[in-house]
């Protein structure tokens, strides 16, 4: 099969690791925050105030707001370019700052640009999807945090929040499979987006239960980020971001050239 896809477009070899190199990734995504705090934490608070944004205008839409959240969280890897290259800068010894995260989005590379078009028009779908499943399966409407809680998420005929997860879950995972190391790999090197795909997605078959607690730790931390009305995000947007970085180095076998 493999002699059908060009070459270009062929996956890079991957490594399987240990389940618990994900709390190294998160240390060294730790580290990199502290070596440039500044930087994370800019990233942390645009995403924060966004957040906040966004918690304002739909307070009292919440069937917009449920998506919308789920579907920030969609197109925040490609958000977080800037804190791979901050990371990649680190690791070689380089001035990791503004200029460094400036120089990344002022080159407008097509293959990341074409791969945040992609995750945003996902975005958006699941935006949609999700509204439409809570304004046509839940009556009365849902308008408030307080009526998602409790005529969808404890309702007493259960039904739409399960498939609101089920859609969900169905959207999120295959994303989740694609962007992993994809967009950290388009980054690092001049491959093509076929490639960095295939790639994401040969790593998460070489280790589905360490990237499958990658994908938890990363849930688990954004909802307490979001739980702290936003503020939490300022650094757990940052510490993700570069612990991803890390995460696509310890996947991806480096090029020996």
């Amino acid at each position: 099969m493999s002699e059908l896809i060009p070459a270009e477009h062929r996956p890079l070899p991957v490594r399987k690791v240990h389940s618990l190199r994900t709390f190294r990734w998160l240390a060294h995504g730790w580290a990199d925050f502290m070596d440039a705090p500044l930087v994370g934490l800019a990233h942390g608070a645009v995403m924060g105030l966004f957040g906040g944004l966004l918690l304002a205008f739909a307070w009292d839409r919440f069937w917009v707001l449920a998506g919308a959240f789920s579907g920030f969280l969609l197109v925040a890897p490609i958000l977080s370019t800037g804190l791979y290259a901050v990371s990649r800068a680190l690791v070689r010894g380089e001035p990791a700052n503004f200029g460094t995260v400036t120089r990344v989005w002022g080159s407008l590379d097509r293959r990341l640009v074409q791969f945040g078009l992609l995750l945003t028009f996902l975005g958006t779908a699941w935006v949609i999807t999700s509204a439409a499943l809570i304004t046509l399966g839940v009556k009365p409407p849902v308008s408030t945090p307080s009526d998602f809680l409790h005529r969808v998420v404890l309702a007493a005929d259960p039904g739409v929040f399960e498939l609101w997860l089920l859609l969900g879950g169905l959207m999120a995972a295959p994303l989740f499979a694609s962007s992993v190391v994809a967009i950290p790999l388009l980054l690092d090197r001049r491959v093509t987006m076929q490639c960095a795909l295939r790639t994401s997605w040969r790593a998460v078959a070489a280790n589905p239960i360490c990237l499958s607690l990658w994908a938890a730790i990363i849930m688990t931390l954004t909802v307490l980020g979001l739980g702290t009305l936003m503020f939490g995000l300022i650094v757990v947007i940052p510490v993700l971001g570069h612990a991803t970085w890390h995460a696509y180095r310890d996947l991806v076998v480096r090029e020996t050239s």
